[in-house]
């Protein structure tokens, strides 16, 4: 439903002398359109330590139309460690991780994950301490950088591991690998990723427990 003027012709004065118009009996005359949602592009971007990379903040009102509001947005990170930003939404990468980056305006935000990743990273390769693993067991995945110099850094902590089948097993954030419990032997792949640097893939294998 469409908001209604209730002014008329003689709702309204005007002290012309004084350059002053005064708006009596107006309702809803001066109401704009409510916002409804923040969001934030570009979506999960990735960006290099000491490299910049500026969000902008767009913002969706209920009557339908979208209004970019960057400068407008009060900006956060969660983790400076990670990744900072301005109050204009320039972020800058500080160290190798993850950092959630949110734009907030009228109580409403939105938000997206900034990766920070290694400049001029060639590939990354993974190795395990075990392939095999019966349900309840472990095995440390470790990630190691290769720059394109010829030189090579630790990424364990840093990366984004992956597990293809989460039944079989789970992996964490440090490269810890759990096999879940299963009644038949099942087979899972792991990756590690940095930017848009994905490892070669691993396939751990997990048996039933005897």
């Amino acid at each position: 439903m469409s908001r209604k003027s209730t002014c008329g012709a003689a709702s309204f004065f005007g002290f012309l002398g004084l350059g002053v118009l005064v708006i009596a009996g107006c309702k809803n005359f001066f109401i704009g359109p409510t916002l409804t949602t923040v969001t934030l592009s570009p979506s999960t971007p990735s960006i290099a330590v000491s490299k910049t990379q500026q969000l902008v903040a767009t913002g969706t009102y209920d009557n339908g139309t979208t209004d970019t509001v960057t400068d407008s947005a009060s900006w956060s990170t969660s983790n400076s460690s990670i990744a900072t930003v301005n109050s204009t939404g320039l972020v800058t990468g500080v160290a190798l991780g993850t950092a959630t980056i949110s734009a907030s305006l009228n109580g409403l935000s939105g938000s997206t994950t900034v990766t920070v990743t290694v400049a001029n990273l060639s590939s990354i390769t993974i190795k395990s301490t075990s392939q095999s693993l019966s349900s309840g067991q472990t095995a440390q995945f470790t990630a190691t950088g290769v720059l394109q110099n010829g030189n090579t850094l630790d990424l364990t902590d840093s990366v984004t591991w992956t597990s293809s089948n989460t039944a079989a097993a789970t992996i964490d954030s440090s490269g810890l690998a759990t096999a879940q419990t299963v009644t038949s032997t099942e087979t899972t792949h792991v990756t590690a990723k940095s930017g848009s640097i994905t490892s070669n893939a691993i396939t751990l294998t997990v048996s039933a427990s005897s």
